[in-house]
């Protein structure tokens, strides 16, 4: 069961519930404050800060020079000493600039000084495709981070999920890396008020079903319900699973669905070689689910290729509702 204090809900966007989600974690915690490029009077890139420097002032709202390298050293050098930043990239890509201090650093410090100190930062990543932003400004790298040991990689794919897992995030003493996609900002969903948090390494079963499950990450999760909603239609019942966290991944969940289902589909915006799907995959084949399955695994993944700048171009590199809808429905029918 998530930990929910108080229990009024009301309609957010998902940006207002990691805005709220870090306000209220700094008026909790008088160590945690907030460190990212143009954070501050302007509110973010994409909007997710909004007024919190005018809240809490710019010594907890911190406008960093424009080196991702530079800004996580910092971030990961603050949490050894004790304190807990949250240090937002402009988007996702950017964590190629600062992989050093990621993997090297934030990742490998607890484990090579012998759990004498921890890390507890949290590093926001806004993430995919669809703003027509480009190759450089579009992907989705969560599987890089995912492959790390000592990082915790999550993807909350609901503005409730969204804080939820940001409060968790925040209150966890190893490094934690939030994919936030860019398309779900605006994306509005109940979210409770106050503090509660959702557990990380936890899967969430969006929609049961008995005929195929489909595990889905992020925003594939509504594309992913929007599929099944359609093939309900046709008689096929389909289960879906929020896979939430990338690392630790909630193996049991997957497992008991497959063995219900006897079918399985992972749907992920990433490029589809050596993605999310790849490891849910593995890890059924190797797992007691394998005897139940009565059809090969299928991964729908992107392309492989960048992300183009052209709309229709971009949609095309990554899985849409129609092509979610044809596969699910030739693996339950035999088609495939």
């Amino acid at each position: 069961m998530d930990a929910i204090i108080e229990t009024a809900t009301r309609e957010l966007s998902y940006a207002q519930a990691i805005q709220e989600a870090m306000a209220i974690a700094m008026e909790r915690d008088e160590r945690v404050f907030l460190m990212g490029e143009d954070i501050g009077v302007y509110g973010g890139a994409f909007q997710v800060t909004g007024d919190l420097v005018e809240r809490f002032g710019p010594e907890r709202v911190m406008d960093t020079p424009i080196s991702e390298l530079g800004g996580a050293g910092v971030a990961v050098g603050a949490a050894v000493t004790g304190l807990r930043p949250i240090f937002e990239f402009q988007f996702s890509d950017f964590a190629t600039l600062a992989m050093e201090q990621i993997v090297n650093q934030a990742a490998k410090m607890r484990y090579m000084l012998g759990g004498a100190v921890s890390v507890p930062v949290v590093m926001r990543f806004p993430a995919g495709s669809g703003t027509g932003a480009a190759a450089q400004h579009s992907q989705s790298l969560e599987a890089w981070l995912g492959h790390v040991p000592g990082l915790k990689v999550i993807q909350p794919a609901t503005p409730h999920d969204a804080k939820g897992l940001l409060l968790a995030a925040i209150e966890d003493p190893d490094p934690v890396m939030i994919f936030e996609h860019k398309l779900l900002y605006k994306m509005k969903g109940p979210v409770p008020e106050g503090h509660y948090t959702v557990p990380i390494g936890k899967a969430d079963v969006r929609r049961e079903g008995r005929d195929l499950t489909i595990v889905a990450t992020s925003i594939m999760v509504h594309k992913a319900l929007e599929a099944a909603e359609t093939l309900s239609g046709e008689g096929i019942d389909i289960e879906v699973i929020d896979l939430r966290t990338v690392r630790p991944m909630d193996r049991q969940t997957v497992i008991d669905s497959v063995r219900k289902t006897s079918r399985l589909m992972c749907v992920y915006e990433a490029v589809k070689t050596l993605g999310i799907g790849a490891e849910v995959s593995a890890m059924i084949a190797e797992s007691e689910a394998f005897d139940y399955l009565d059809a090969p695994i299928v991964r729908l993944g992107g392309a492989e290729t960048p992300i183009p700048y052209n709309p229709e171009l971009e949609k095309a590199t990554v899985p849409q509702v129609d092509g979610i809808v044809q596969a699910a429905r030739d693996l339950v029918t035999g088609a495939r």
